[in-house]
């Protein structure tokens, strides 16, 4: 921007130049440049006083100044040495400093390779150390064990970033040009009730899009509805012999997954009506009105029961089912014929993708389309039409093989190069139930989703009231309390483990004020909102004692809650690199608990014994 700004301020001096000397031969389009280029002049210094301004008022990620510093050094160091390795690390313990820069044992093993030079990491590491530059941030440097290098942080550095952060708020760092992220998540099936697998994707997926949001991308939410294909056939012909009247009455339906199970049971057992499920399925296919009302029917009816479920969960979607791609699904398979792509195998069109053994079925023998078209499809709408920068599929660990083959199609037919564009299936393990199998009821049916929240609602007010928190909040207060603990205590009970494991589902451990659950940072949150209350500090003075006035640390606990708060940056860089959520409830557990131990140790508000203020 700022190139572009003295290039254009440079050109509208030779316009004007142009114009004292009478030798444009159109002084009215000489007139129209000139207005055009200071425009977008204008822009420009506005832009990037913007961008300024912002990133002024963003946090500072301390990680990635530190790299930059011993970068700098190590390039210093060693200027011949090629992509040495660069590790800076918080210190695990406060005898270590605060920061640990640990490249000195990397780069003696590249020496020894590359060079031939037999080289101690401890003279590396104080070789680099000789040459940190001038910076803003580091006290002192000292030299542990084998060439580990402990960083010391400046006191009035981390004072500085507190006061900011209050002065600006909770500004996460720049992300420059601003990227467009396509997020597939929840997709439940029309006609089958959201059931206990689909709590992780929902979940995880709403998180993801939110960490996107607050970092400043564009984020595309969207719901990718089985809404589409075979079944729609035996539904439609059982709802015309169960409702025949419902063109003109809306059918009650009140049990759509009962509605299935007879649909399903008449087809298996019924050649008449599987017969006629099969024409239903061409009838719809070919967009006749009377079919389509009747999918649209059905259709609505299960979107009704999936969105009682995301307003408990406060989740936002854009609905895209597969029906969305049903008109694009012949173009794929023609430009994958057109590129040579295709092989003909006992009548089905099947598309092998190098590195995987089983094919893509891009066309079945009867015509009809599979999950691998609909797939093809709708990845290339996200990359082609909607243009995303990113696109991440929040998908079971079992769709993982068909996921990579589609996205490898994708990128050898030319939709996308990954050094460009990010593709990746955020995938997740299986919810368990406490004897560690797979999830169920009583019964070995799968838990309805629906179940498990009225089941999360009831425990949560059971759990209010053995604390008696009914005898001193009001109805309307009691029932917020009651959802807030009941749907966050489920969603951080998922967010809490690391994704790609299978996690055990169990109500007494996500309601346990104690440990890393959600219970407890609600406790916690709740106790820091009680000390500004009592003290009747509001937010403004806060933000006017930060302008006037230095935040000192001197006592331990001070320093280490300082700089906890400080590494809340680093922590969102990393789960937006590696889209691993469990890292920031790690490090929202330990901000709480540092907090703690600085509320024990260091006194916020003290009552006066003679007035009791």
């Amino acid at each position: 921007q700022e190139n572009e700004i003295k290039l254009l301020t440079a050109e509208i001096e030779r316009l004007k130049n142009f114009g004292c000397l009478g030798v444009s031969p159109s002084l009215e389009g000489l007139r129209d440049e000139n207005a055009k280029l200071k425009y977008r002049l204008n822009f420009l210094r506005k832009s990037l006083q913007e961008e300024r301004s912002k990133t002024a008022k963003s946090m500072i990620n301390i990680n990635s100044c530190l790299q930059e510093i011993f970068g700098a050094a190590i390039q210093a160091a060693y200027p011949d040495l090629e992509n040495p390795p660069l590790v800076v690390t918080p210190s695990q313990q406060p005898k270590f400093g605060d920061y640990q820069c640990n490249s000195a044992m990397g780069i003696t093993q590249i020496l020894l390779k590359t060079k031939e030079q037999k080289v101690s990491p401890r003279e590396i590491a104080e070789k680099i150390s000789k040459n940190i530059p001038a910076n803003e941030c580091i006290e002192k440097v000292e030299i542990a064990g084998p060439g580990f290098i402990n960083v010391h942080l400046r006191k009035d550095f981390v004072s500085k970033q507190l006061s900011s952060l209050l002065m600006n708020g909770v500004q996460p760092p720049a992300v420059g040009k601003r990227k467009k992220v396509v997020v597939d998540f929840s997709s439940p099936n029309i006609a089958k009730e959201m059931h206990v697998g689909h709590l992780r994707s929902t979940i995880i997926g709403e998180s993801m899009c939110r960490l996107f949001e607050f970092a400043g991308y564009d984020v595309l939410r969207l719901n990718h509805l089985g809404d589409w294909g075979t079944q729609f056939g035996m539904l439609i012909a059982h709802l015309q012999d169960k409702f025949p009247d419902y063109l003109t009455v809306s059918p009650p339906i009140g049990d759509l997954q009962a509605f299935y199970k007879e649909s399903k049971r008449r087809f298996d057992t019924e050649e008449e009506f599987k017969k006629r499920a099969y024409q239903c399925v061409v009838l719809l296919q070919s967009k006749t009105p009377d079919f389509i009302k009747a999918w649209e029917l059905i259709c609505d009816v299960s979107r009704k029961e999936f969105q009682k479920i995301y307003n408990c969960l406060d989740i936002t979607l854009i609905e895209r089912g597969e029906s969305f791609y049903h008109e694009m699904m012949k173009d794929i398979v023609k430009e994958f014929e057109d590129k040579g792509f295709v092989q003909v195998d006992d009548g089905r069109k099947i598309v092998f993708v190098p590195g995987f053994p089983v094919p893509l079925t891009i066309m079945k023998s009867d015509g009809g389309y599979t999950y691998d078209t609909s797939d093809l499809a709708a990845l290339k709408h996200r990359l082609c039409e909607e243009k995303a920068d990113i696109l991440i599929y929040v998908v079971d660990s079992g769709q993982s093989v068909h996921l990579q083959t589609v996205f490898a199609a994708g990128q050898m037919i030319g939709w996308y190069d990954p050094k460009v564009t990010r593709v990746t299936h955020a995938a997740f393990g299986v919810v368990l139930g406490e004897d560690k199998k797979k999830f169920k009821t009583r019964s070995g049916d799968t838990v309805r989703l629906i179940d498990l929240l009225e089941e999360g609602l009831k425990r949560a007010m059971d759990k209010l009231k053995d604390k008696e928190r009914d005898k001193v909040l009001t109805a309307e207060e009691l029932k917020a309390a009651q959802t807030s603990v009941a749907f966050g205590c489920i969603k951080y009970a998922d967010l809490s483990h690391n994704r790609l494991n299978d996690y055990v589902f169990s109500f007494d451990k996500m309601l346990d004020d104690r440990g890393n659950t959600a219970a407890y940072l609600l406790y916690a949150f709740t106790r820091i909102r009680a000390i500004a209350r009592l003290a009747n500090i509001d937010e403004q003075m806060l933000r006017k004692a930060a302008k006037e006035e230095v935040l000192i640390l001197d006592h331990e606990k001070e320093w280490k809650l300082g700089k906890c708060i400080l590494r809340f940056p680093e922590i969102l860089q990393k789960i937006l690199e590696d889209l691993l959520l469990h890292t920031l409830c790690d490090y929202l557990y330990e901000l709480a608990t540092t907090f703690t131990e600085f509320y024990d140790n260091c006194y916020c508000v003290e009552k006066d014994r003679q007035s009791g203020e």
